[in-house]
């Protein structure tokens, strides 16, 4: 028997993802889950306007998404517990930077795509930031006959109805509680 449980958008778990952008001229990072794949080489980045990077990806028409690893949890979920607005997220991470000079992406992340902005369409409460990737980073030990083996990437996993961070089959922290106890 279903239960009905109303207009509840039931796509999760979703991709953990921390974006990078550049705003005012410092490197800045947010921590979404609302990524999707467009087709073989644009993605795009569903963002709520309050969002400080939306900015940096509006002036700069550039963007990173980095994948981090289940270990990174407490970073992570600080960079998008935090707002850039109020704290400083520069030093937040080791950075680089690639072909498009403006798009930060975070050494410590097994896997980094630099993006290019594509166009922005603009929901009531959200920005949809449709991206073309190009160029894709990853570590070496992440690679296996040259294809990435996300056995060994662990990337994290959001649950929107417990709120909660897992991996590849395991949880891993609490969102928006874990990153508070984070110590830089």
């Amino acid at each position: 028997m279903k239960e009905k449980m109303g207009p509840l958008l039931s796509l999760y778990p979703s991709l953990v993802t921390i974006v990078g952008t550049t705003v005012r001229g410092k490197p800045n990072f947010t921590t979404i889950a609302h990524v999707g794949i467009m087709d073989m080489n644009s993605l795009s980045l569903s963002m709520n306007k309050a969002h400080y990077s939306n900015d940096g990806i509006k002036a700069n028409k550039t963007f990173s998404v980095n994948i981090p690893s289940e270990y990174m949890v407490k970073a992570t979920d600080y960079a998008g517990i935090v707002s850039g607005k109020d704290v400083d997220k520069s030093k937040l991470f080791k950075t680089f930077y690639g072909e498009l000079k403006t798009a930060p992406m975070i050494e410590d992340c097994p896997l980094n795509m630099e993006c290019r902005l594509m166009t922005v369409v603009d929901y009531p409460n959200h920005d949809l930031f449709i991206g073309d990737v190009v160029q894709t980073y990853a570590n070496k030990e992440i690679l296996v006959n040259g294809d990435i083996d996300f056995e060994k990437v662990r990337p994290m996993l959001f649950c929107m109805s417990n709120k909660s961070y897992h991996g590849m089959g395991l949880k891993v922290g609490d969102c928006w509680k874990i990153g508070k106890d984070y110590k830089k």
